[in-house]
């Protein structure tokens, strides 16, 4: 079996519409074999939700999740990739 080569990415997500959580949160399921940890924060001030999601998979599972997540309704995201 092939070795494939993985990166860690920080993925940066921020929550404008509630009604989207369900959706989110089975997306970030699907992916849960791949997630070394994820950290949420809510700010009531702006009525948003920030979560923090580290990941160590192949480049095109990451960039998977992150076109998933961009589909979202009210849902902003972006990765900041590790070079090794």
């Amino acid at each position: 079996m092939e070795n494939k080569e993985t990166r860690v990415a920080v993925i940066g997500i921020i929550v404008e519409k509630r009604d989207s959580v369900d959706a989110l949160n089975h997306i970030l399921t699907e992916y849960s074999d791949y997630i070394i940890g994820r950290m949420g924060l809510p700010y009531s001030k702006k009525k948003i939700n920030c979560i923090t999601v580290i990941i160590d998979a192949e480049q095109n599972v990451i960039n998977s999740l992150c076109g998933k997540l961009g589909r979202l309704d009210g849902v902003s995201s972006k990765a900041a990739f590790s070079n090794v």
